[in-house]
């Protein structure tokens, strides 16, 4: 089997992610179908808009680390079956709502947050359950797959859903990613539990989310990633607004032309996703590097005289952006111990997800004051310049020196040197 779909030779793994490849599809046509349910209840108003986006991410920075202890404390395929038949639910809701037109906008901002809420809860679980399909070994290859399916369905996803909105209206769309998630559950029911790592159960005890802190604050391993995430999830990841704004007030294009930025950035997006999934292990090296080289061509897309040369060129931007979230995401969930895994990407979901409603407004103000081309720029600059200031503060001597050489030691001795890192920091 090819190295990049070398996780697939894994039962219980092919189960998961043929789920996946029809449950992302199905999201991304309810994203779409909910925005344009949201703007014809409310005759096209973006801040009803806006509304309901920040109620579906509020749960998350609310109530993610919750969710990233109950995680370690439950078992996570119990718990995901569970939160998918929960987000199953609310669109067939939201579906049956908009197809017998008593649905209101009050329905949807509910909703919105009912499904932020249980993403809160599915989030960490899906998450940290992988490792324990795949095991360490196949990790990072199955975190790259994971990105692959999630952004080819980004491809697909919304073309079939504007063409449905069309023919039919919304509301069959909410029916379809409603069922979309009998996908996911037949492939949970359907795993080898006996062919499953399952992480020891951590009990209920005093101080749990402050461990759960106080276990990152002494991991460098750890904590580089999830500030270097932050840094770029807060200020460089604010593309739906800072795409718009390019296309719409410097390019004076329309909201078709809009589109195809849209969809290049997710041809991008794959291709780093494919590329993730063929490298044995992430490093620190490619962490730090994916970071400050998003940055820099987050610059120079505002530098772009025109808009065909800022469309090519959001491809590579794309693709780096994915290489780095990818090897984020594989580095912490490979350096944390089993008890606190759920906890520790519960910690990297909120910094990645919910810097977005501080910066938004930060680069949507700067496009204001300085011009559209600035949203780019300072959103690049930041990004670069915070993951190097990172890299030197929080990686110190070692993080130096994995990135000036390739490669890095053998998972095990570094997982082992980290734990006893924090045991003596812990003892002290």
């Amino acid at each position: 089997m090819s190295p990049t779909f070398r996780s697939l030779h894994i039962r219980n793994y092919r189960l998961f992610a043929s789920g996946q490849i029809v449950s992302n599809t199905g999201t991304w046509m309810q994203r779409v179908a909910q925005d344009w349910l949201v703007l014809q209840l409310t005759h096209n108003n973006a801040t009803a808009l806006g509304i309901t986006t920040g109620l579906q991410f509020l749960p998350m920075l609310l109530f993610g680390l919750w969710g990233g202890l109950i995680a370690d404390r439950y078992p996570k395929r119990r718990l995901l079956l569970i939160t998918q038949s929960t987000m199953g639910l609310q669109a067939v809701l939201l579906g049956v709502l908009a197809i017998t037109h008593v649905a209101t906008v009050w329905h949807v901002y509910a909703l919105a947050l009912l499904l932020g809420l249980v993403t809160a809860f599915d989030n960490p679980a899906r998450q940290a359950f992988v490792v324990e399909i795949v095991g360490k070994e196949d990790l990072p290859n199955a975190v790259g797959l994971n990105s692959a399916t999630f952004h080819a369905a980004r491809v697909v996803g919304p073309a079939i859903a504007g063409l449905l909105i069309n023919l039919v209206g919304t509301g069959p769309v909410f029916l379809i990613n409603g069922a979309s998630y009998l996908a996911v559950l037949a492939g949970l029911y359907s795993m080898r539990e006996k062919e499953l790592n399952p992480s020891d159960r951590v009990e209920r005890g005093r101080g749990q989310l402050k461990e759960g802190l106080r276990y990152v604050r002494h991991r460098r391993d750890l904590l580089l990633p999830i500030v270097v995430a932050g840094i770029v999830g807060t200020f460089g990841m604010n593309f739906q607004l800072t795409m718009a704004v390019m296309a719409k007030s410097v390019f004076g294009k329309g909201a078709g032309a809009y589109g195809l930025l849209g969809s290049a950035l997710a041809v991008g997006s794959l291709s780093g996703a494919l590329f993730a999934a063929t490298r044995a292990r992430p490093s620190p090296r490619l962490l730090v590097g994916s970071a400050m080289i998003f940055g820099l061509l987050e610059v120079v897309c505002g530098l772009m005289p025109s808009y065909i040369s800022f469309m090519v060129l959001l491809v590579p931007t794309g693709l780096v952006l994915i290489i780095l979230n990818i090897t984020a995401n594989a580095t912490v969930q490979m350096g944390a111990g089993p008890g606190m895994r759920g906890r520790v990407m519960a910690l990297y979901m909120t910094v990645l997800l919910g810097g977005t409603p501080i910066g938004a407004p930060v680069i949507g103000w700067l496009a204001d004051v300085a011009g559209p081309r600035w949203s780019l720029l300072g959103g690049g600059l930041i990004s670069a310049v915070g993951t190097a200031v990172a890299a030197l503060v929080i990686g110190g001597p070692p993080v130096r020196r994995r990135f000036l050489r390739r490669g890095r030691p053998k998972a095990a001795a570094d997982d082992v040197a980290s734990e006893q890192a924090y045991d003596e920091a812990r003892s002290a």
